[in-house]
């Protein structure tokens, strides 16, 4: 393998609102990793939109200047010998810490990528730009995955992950959920479930009720529309305290979730689900845009209530 001299182009948030492709020198791979060549990167409209706000919260490696982005599909260029990957394999590579000085939070924005072989996940290439969407579709599956949980009757915004998380729910076989969103314009895309505004919504006795809008100030009306004992999951990202009335939360017993960050076998059982047709991931992304003009991308992403999901082409970045 190559030892030396290895460089890429890189998105470079220098301080919150102020980006710029930089040319980074990568630490040389190792016995144990892969050289990717990214193909699609996406933009993430909640850790991502908090970095490029400056309000995220503090956060291990977190400080500027730094690459951003956890969600990045391309081909093994270079591997190690104890990699477990061969050359040509096409993989979803969920960030990386491969940039010297510069901070790699999550580090998967860059044209070419150095992580361990057991970091990548091997794809099928009809996917395409799809892969990226992996993460996401990982972060839903792991919402459900924990012992004893019970599925979702209502989710709480239907962006990618609200999408997701009803996708992922009819995969395993429950029954399908209500989905609640405010935005007309975020209201269509369903497929086996339906979407309602929350006042077109009478029923307040969910046992079950994911939040993955990241509004903490939602907490009231949710426990308002439990059921006795019924659970709130917070499966969003959420930059504010969160707080609540008591008197209604006790009277009711409500209990409270966080579903965490996925973790590796969440992204392989979701890759299960995709490869035995059961979990679709067509019609999520809906703005492409080549990695040069990622400040408009980024402020596409974050500002046009119409963009589900931008996707950076690093193929067309010259």
């Amino acid at each position: 393998m190559a030892q030396s001299g290895l460089s890429t182009d890189a998105i470079v948030l220098e301080e919150p609102e102020r980006l710029r492709l930089s040319q980074l020198e990568l630490v040389p791979p190792g016995a144990e990793d892969v050289v990717v060549e990214i193909a699609w990167s996406g933009i993430s409209t909640g850790t991502e939109r908090l970095l490029w706000s400056g309000r995220m919260p503090p956060f291990p490696g977190m400080g500027y200047p730094l690459v951003p982005g956890y969600e990045a599909v391309g081909e093994v260029v270079e591997a190690g010998p104890e990699s477990g990957l061969s050359v040509g394999a096409h993989v979803f590579v969920p960030g990386a810490r491969c940039f010297g000085a510069v901070r790699g939070l999550f580090g998967g924005a860059a044209a070419r990528l150095v992580v361990p072989g057991a970091r990548a996940v091997a794809l099928d290439a009809a996917l395409k730009e799809r892969g990226v969407l992996l993460a996401l579709a990982a972060t839903a599956y792991h919402a459900l995955a924990k012992p004893g949980a019970l599925p979702p009757e209502l989710i709480v915004g239907h962006g990618v992950l609200g999408r997701l998380l009803a996708r992922v729910t009819l995969a395993a076989g429950h029954p399908a959920p209500l989905v609640w969103e405010k935005d007309l314009g975020r209201a269509g895309g369903a497929a086996g479930y339906e979407v309602v505004a929350p006042e077109n919504d009478p029923r307040r006795d969910y046992r079950t009720i994911y939040d993955v809008s990241g509004a903490g100030d939602l907490l009231d009306e949710l426990v308002q529309r439990l059921a006795p004992g019924g659970e709130i999951v917070l499966a969003g990202f959420y930059s504010q305290p969160l707080s609540f009335a008591f008197p209604p939360a006790f009277m009711r017993e409500a209990q409270f979730r966080i579903a965490a960050e996925w973790r590796q076998p969440d992204l392989l059982a979701v890759k299960a689900l995709i490869e035995a047709g059961r979990l679709s991931l067509a019609g999520l992304i809906t703005h492409r845009q080549a990695a040069a003009g990622a400040e408009r991308a980024y402020r596409t992403a974050f500002d046009n209530p119409s963009c589900l999901k931008m996707i950076l082409d690093w193929s067309a970045r010259s």
